[in-house]
């Protein structure tokens, strides 16, 4: 390991740590539990055929999302560091890595927040009983103000510390996701078309094991949806007190972020055949489509206002997460107060992801044709998360000893000797293949 002479601890900026194991559970579970649980997993299955792609999914979220999750937890804790900080105990020279690492997830929660704003609009627009349809909510300024609240929430969360705001507002965020999605299930249960909807969505189809493209795809997705790659465990993980219990913590968090994608399965399948709706509608299905089903439903308007409501649960507590890792690393680095930090980050959020919410508003900001943040989704969220998990599997995996990580590697159990190898080897060859796949579609003909 790299040793410089100044001796940095995240605690230095005045980080606190998790009143509890559950405190830690909970909070990594609303990192893990976002809108790539509801929104975008339905939409990839949809868009994969269903059931076809459950199992590429689940053997990803198993070889690669766990081992990787339990890397990031485990080096935060081993090393108490945030992700600046771990990459130069790593290797002085890696520090570059990791701030890499740190602008690339600004990138994110640029744009995610964007998402994350549509969501809270929505919430606004069914409690309200107004039925705002999405061409006419993005061909208005309200996109931008929605976005510039969610970043505010975010910063003023995140400014309260560690125990006083994220694992405070996680204690609640999280169970009410888990209640609204077992409610919204027990009324999709009586939909005409639950039956047809669950066949769709849980039909495995093994002759698609053979298609990469269904393996890439699995893989972004449990990038997305685990939260992994992010550096923001790696820094939830630095504020732990009992790394023995970091691998069982990790299985309960991944799934709790299973049962999370398949309820919502389980609610939204049923919606769409009840309804005549179109399975692989794409990112329209939240915003246009099941409003539409929503007007026609016994009960629609509220029903509305729990869906959205569960949206937007998902969506901030992602987006809590991810902001912690830059402002944490600003305080700590610069040695400036939480708070003056997370005013700072939240400002540098806005200016990086108002592009992206101009480009679906009354101001359609597009390059070249393509809205600014469809262009930030695939170079920070798709190709640039994988650049990222590929850093930190690489780091330390590689460029720390494993006794540093792991400890004394003789007294592993079992399950842990398979996720050193996964860490070393699968999960950095997984991710450069995805990469280079993603970078020859870049330059290869659709098709």
């Amino acid at each position: 390991m790299g040793r410089g002479k100044r001796k940095y601890s995240c605690m230095d900026a005045g980080a606190d740590e998790w009143s509890s194991r559950l405190g830690f559970i909970l909070a990594s579970i609303g990192s893990a539990v976002g809108i790539g649980n509801i929104w975008r997993f339905s939409t990839i299955v949809g868009q994969n055929g269903g059931g076809a792609y459950l199992v590429p999914y689940l053997c990803a979220v198993f070889l690669v999302g766990l081992p990787m999750m339990i890397l990031e937890m485990q080096t935060g804790h081993r090393l108490r560091a945030q992700v600046v900080q771990a990459f130069h105990r790593a290797r002085s020279p890696l520090r570059h890595a990791g701030w890499i690492v740190c602008i690339l997830v600004t990138g994110i929660i640029g744009y995610y927040l964007v998402v994350t704003g549509w969501t809270l609009a929505y919430v606004v627009f069914s409690l309200s009983g107004t039925r705002e349809l999405f061409p006419a909510f993005t061909a208005s300024f309200a996109p931008i103000i929605s976005f510039l609240a969610s970043a505010a929430i975010c910063g003023a969360v995140i400014s309260f510390g560690v125990r006083k705001g994220i694992e405070r507002i996680t204690t609640f965020l999280v169970p009410a996701i888990f209640v609204i999605l077992t409610g919204m299930v027990l009324i999709a249960v009586q939909l005409p078309g639950f039956a047809a909807g669950v066949s769709y969505f849980l039909t495995p189809d093994f002759s698609v094991l053979a298609d990469p493209l269904i393996w890439g795809a699995a893989i972004g997705q449990v990038f997305f949806s685990l939260s992994v790659g992010y550096g923001a465990l790696l820094t939830y993980g630095s504020y732990f007190r009992s790394g023995e219990e970091i691998p069982r913590s990790a299985a309960i968090v991944t799934a709790a972020d299973l049962a999370v994608a398949f309820l919502a399965g389980l609610v939204i399948f049923p919606i769409v055949f009840s309804y005549g709706l179109e399975p692989a509608a794409g990112p329209e299905l939240a915003f246009t489509t099941l409003p539409l089903a929503f007007a026609l439903m016994p009960w629609g308007d509220v029903l509305a206002v729990v869906f959205f409501a569960l949206l937007f649960f998902a969506a901030i507590s992602s987006a809590i997460s991810f902001l912690e890792v830059p402002t944490v690393t600003l305080a700590t680095m610069a040695r400036i107060p939480r708070r003056r930090a997370a005013a700072l980050m939240t400002i540098v959020v806005s200016l990086v992801g108002l592009p992206a919410a101009l480009s679906y508003s009354a101001y359609p900001l597009h390059i070249g044709g393509v809205p600014v943040l469809d262009l930030m989704d695939e170079i920070f969220g798709t190709f640039g998360l994988s650049v990222s998990g590929l850093l930190i599997a690489v780091t330390f995996s590689w460029f720390v000893g494993p006794e540093v990580i792991w400890g004394d590697i003789s007294r592993l159990s079992l399950f842990m000797r398979i996720v050193v190898p996964l860490c070393r080897y699968v999960i950095p060859a997984a991710l450069v293949i995805v990469i280079v796949f993603r970078v020859l579609s870049w330059f290869l003909p659709a098709g």
